[in-house]
């Protein structure tokens, strides 16, 4: 299953040697998930398990659904604190504690702050002029303020807001805002003008007549517009991010070299001056330089077996963003200003021409017309201080009845393995294991259209991520599959939740996913979960076409009964090499 709800399950049994036998229901009385003390944020939990199939089981005293196996996924509400399950299937019983753990902030009882309520909670440094907004949790009706440097700020109670659930709630269709207490929350901002450490802020409290003041775990810093440090991206993609932490949305990598000004600092991340934010441990500030600012004159062109390269020689490594749409390729420099007059582009096998504007003062922008819509990947670097963006041609595709794949390279990724077990089905088995069943007839479906197939793992080993992402980029392939099956959060509707699903990410690969997604699902008569757009770690690689298959539900009992079928197994695996061998006829 996708990495985003892949620790949910399979977390009892780890360390377990299961096969594919292990797939039917063993003649006990199973609960996999949850685990027998489990804690949880969400109002409502699916149990995942099995039994034999004659008989009933009874969770609470409650009979349940299960499957012609004898599996198991039912929902149950949750209370505050503590709920007790206990699960019965003739002599046999499970006791299962599960804790729902409150949303809202716990509100202080008598003069105090909530716990770990002060924010900002890290050293911040912000420019002269700029909102600096503080917060806390404190008792209905208190007074609270803040100290800073020479000023006191209010922080007034503030009215209800709407918020927002999790990033998992479109895997549920439940992604609706939901109404969030606001009782005991103070808010308030301020600006300073000029430049200066202003230190720890002061939070005041009165409430009765009485008074408390506590210190603030996080500094304020002004920085001075004329002495703004620059930093310097020291990985080979540095995560730009359009907020301070993991939580923002990810913007365009920043290739190994990328020099900016930083205007605010927030914890270990820093603010670049064309507007994302990157972690501190990814760069190193560079003592006594000044903002990297550059022109860009002639624009060069050389053409490679495979690719296209073009070339911008710049003064300094500055930040750029890539925006793929049909038939386009945009490519915009950040502190940069053009003194272009000549570009040289011969007659190109992928570019038809390329345009370029002055959108903004020092950020241009470079648009790559294409030939055909379907774009084939592509990677930036720095050659010192000169951009190399490659753009791919597309791949010689087969025109023969007996071997259509001839001459494409395809990745194959059977997720998870090692210790990585993914999620697991109502019996225990586990989608590490299943993921690579079905990758090796997939493999020999390809191989037989003609497909030269490169398999991130063969057996049950543990590959990380970016191990995964370096074999695409390394390999260069057509296309690059992630082979997976898929599970719920804990508020999903387990026994109802079925199908096919497919995720992508780079606009490259959008056609691919779709036009798989659709086929197969037709094709092996399977429900359809849908077609998601997903910032998962095997769908952001540009050097090819790379997304997603989630073949089906472990989580749900009917379907588990299927993805573990050795015939189902066979049918999908044909059904995904027929639907690529189309996909390519389609695009040609």
């Amino acid at each position: 299953m996708i990495e985003l709800v892949k620790n949910l399950l399979g977390l009892v049994i780890l360390g377990c040697i299961v096969t594919s036998s292990v797939a039917l229901a063993e003649p006990s009385l199973k609960v996999v998930f949850p685990e027998t003390s489990y804690q949880t944020s969400s109002q409502k939990i699916f149990f995942l398990g099995t039994a034999p199939p004659d008989g009933q089981v009874l969770i609470n005293s409650k009979p349940i659904n299960r499957s012609k196996a004898g599996h198991f996924s039912p929902s149950f509400p949750l209370q505050l604190g503590e709920n007790l399950f206990t699960v019965r299937h003739d002599n046999q019983e499970l006791q299962i504690k599960v804790t729902r753990l409150p949303t809202d902030p716990e509100l202080p009882q008598g003069l105090a702050f909530a716990k770990d309520s002060l924010a900002p909670a890290v050293d911040i440094a912000r420019l002269p002029g700029e909102l600096i907004c503080f917060s806390a949790i404190a008792p209905p009706n208190a007074s609270v303020s803040v100290k800073l440097a020479n000023q006191t700020i209010a922080l007034p109670p503030q009215p209800q807001q709407a918020q927002l659930p999790s990033n998992l709630a479109a895997l549920t269709g439940q992604n609706q805002p939901y109404a969030q207490s606001s009782v005991g929350n103070y808010k308030g901002c301020s600006t300073v003008a000029t430049a200066a450490d202003l230190g720890q802020p002061q939070f005041q409290l009165t409430l009765n007549g009485k008074t408390i003041t506590q210190p603030g775990t996080g500094k304020i810093q002004i920085l001075s517009r004329a002495e703004l440090p620059v930093s310097e991206v020291t990985v080979e993609s540095g995560v730009a991010r359009t907020g301070p932490s993991t939580d923002y949305s990810r913007l365009t990598p920043l290739p190994k070299g990328t020099r900016a000004t930083v205007t605010g600092r927030e914890g270990e991340w820093l603010r670049l001056n064309y507007g994302a934010w990157i972690n501190s441990k990814e760069t190193r500030i560079l003592p006594g330089a000044v903002p990297p600012q550059t022109i860009i004159r002639s624009v060069g062109y050389r053409q490679l077996p495979g690719a296209t390269e073009i070339v911008f020689p710049l003064q300094v490594p500055v930040p750029v963003s890539v925006q793929q749409s049909e038939g386009a390729f945009a490519l915009t420099l950040y502190n940069t200003t053009a003194q272009t007059d000549i570009i040289r582009l011969d007659d190109d096998p992928l570019i038809s021409r390329l345009d370029w504007q002055q959108e903004a003062p020092e950020q241009v922008k470079y648009t790559f017309n294409l030939k055909k819509a379907q774009q084939w990947g592509y990677k930036l670097r720095y050659d010192g201080t000169t951009l190399v963006l490659a753009l791919r041609h597309p791949p010689k595709i087969g025109n023969t009845r007996r071997k259509p794949l001839a001459n494409l390279k395809i990745v194959l990724d059977p997720g998870h393995g090692g210790k990585e077990t993914g999620a697991s089905g109502p019996t225990g088995y586990l989608e590490k294991d299943l993921n690579l069943v079905v990758s090796k007839l997939l493999r020999d479906e390809l191989v037989k259209r003609g497909a030269t197939v490169v398999m991130t793992r063969q057996d049950d080993r543990e590959l990380s991520l970016a191990e995964r992402q370096a074999i695409i980029s390394q390999e260069e392939p057509a296309i690059a599959i992630s082979i997976h099956h898929n599970s719920l959060p804990d508020d999903g509707d387990a026994e109802k939740t079925k199908g096919l699903g497919a995720f992508w990410y780079q606009p490259q690969a959008q056609n691919l996913a779709i036009f798989l997604q659709k086929y197969v699902v037709k094709k092996v008569g399977k429900p359809s979960y849908g077609v998601f757009w997903d910032n998962l770690a095997l769908t952001r690689p540009t050097a090819a076409p790379s997304m997603l298959l989630e073949l089906g539900f472990m989580s749900n009992p009917d379907e588990f009964e299927q993805i573990v079928n050795p015939e189902v197994q066979k049918k999908t695996a044909n059904a995904i090499a027929q639907g690529i061998t189309e996909w390519f006829r389609s695009v040609r």
